[in-house]
């Protein structure tokens, strides 16, 4: 049985809410496995679209005619968001412990191959663990644990955009079709035999937070399809090797890329203000001229929403001033294009549309800095 000791630092300060009488405590695995066959399935994930997956399995194990129970969450310790930097659990945490599941069985190792953390795995004895943008890496000793191996649902189509920003570096190469897939953990990043993969179309105007969320969401619904198959062992015969001369990496994005130089054309600008919506956002630096003056101000702009101009053609370097058309900043850019935007923001303020950003200037004029070197 699984002492206290073994326990990975537990939500104690949480473990009210877990037990509140609305939302009764989920019992321990090594009670429930006196009373059921069902598979012991762990769960791995972090932000708020794993904890849209977990919803999926939670409801799903609750079915009668399930095969499966979650036997414990492994989520990402708490962290400081918000106001005030105050340390609040992963979303998958707080969205278990919302939904009843004992704060005792919610691990948060800093790292997945921590001696302490598996032991408490391995005295879970899970058949299958099952990933979703959890956020760190799985070592070779953790994917050993599960007897019928280590899932992940990962929101490219596999061999493509393998790493840690698929959806985002999918967009800023301006795909119009991705999609997800649900494949098996090996050593290799993402280099698993694929169970199976679903496309999905995309406008030339969703952004990265949507993207991911309607990713996740229907690999949510491919990765319940193929429990099954996954749980009676037959998914293993049927999944497909990655075709590795196809493979793309997707590199984790890093905050110097968010600076926009209108020295590139505008359909590569927008696509990377799609891609970074979220986090780390993009950012452009223009300068504010008062005419009666002459004087000038730097000041950084964050962009929200873009488009591609539609109109004719702007000469490349005919002019750095940026003008206001039918509600948007209009900005130059390089190979004769232009770039619209749609929404703004200025440090510490709220997000505001065009037409507002403009009339706050009063007159003032409003000029690109066109390179990154300006930044």
């Amino acid at each position: 049985m699984l002492s206290s000791s073994h326990i990975l630092r537990r939500f104690c300060c949480l473990g009210a809410a877990a037990s509140s009488p609305s939302s009764p405590s989920i019992a321990p695995a090594p009670f429930r496995a006196l009373t059921t066959q069902k598979k012991r399935l762990v769960f791995l994930g972090s932000p708020q679209v794993s904890a849209s997956v977990l919803d999926a399995l939670l409801s799903a194990s609750s079915a009668p005619d399930s095969l499966f129970e979650i036997a414990a969450i492994v989520t990402q310790p708490p962290s400081g968001r918000d106001r005030g930097r105050k340390l609040l659990p992963s979303p998958v945490a707080q969205h278990a412990l919302d939904k009843g599941f004992s704060s005792d069985l919610i691990f948060t190792p800093v790292k997945a191959g921590e001696e302490s953390f598996l032991s408490s795995l391995r005295a879970l004895e899970p058949e299958l663990c099952i990933t979703a943008a959890y956020g760190n890496i799985l070592p070779t000793k953790f994917l050993k644990v599960p007897s019928m191996g280590t899932v992940n649902i990962h929101p490219s189509l596999l061999p493509l955009y393998r790493g840690a920003a698929p959806v985002q570096r999918a967009l800023e190469d301006g795909v119009k079709e991705t999609g997800v897939s649900v494949a098996y953990t090996v050593r290799q990043l993402d280099a698993g035999p694929v169970i199976a993969c679903e496309k999905v179309e995309i406008d030339d105007q969703i952004k990265a937070p949507e993207l991911l969320e309607l990713l996740f969401g229907q690999g949510s619904k491919v990765l319940i399809r193929e429990l099954p198959s996954i749980l009676d062992g037959s998914a293993k015969s049927k999944a497909l090797p990655q075709d590795e001369s196809r493979a793309t990496l997707a590199p984790k994005i890093t905050p110097e890329e968010s600076w926009l130089s209108f020295d590139q054309k505008a359909i590569v600008l927008h696509n990377k203000v799609r891609a970074f919506a979220g986090w780390p956002g993009t950012r452009a630096k223009v300068s504010v001229i008062d005419p009666k003056s002459g004087q000038h101000n730097i000041v950084e702009l964050k962009i929200i929403t873009t488009r591609v101009y539609g109109n004719s053609e702007i000469q490349s370097g005919e002019t750095d001033d940026v003008f206001f058309e039918k509600g948007s900043l209009v900005f130059s850019c390089g190979g004769g294009t232009a770039l619209e935007v749609l929404e703004l923001q200025l440090p510490g303020k709220k997000v505001v549309n065009a037409a507002a950003f403009w009339n706050g200037l009063r007159g003032q004029k409003l000029k690109k800095l066109s390179s990154l070197s300006s930044a």
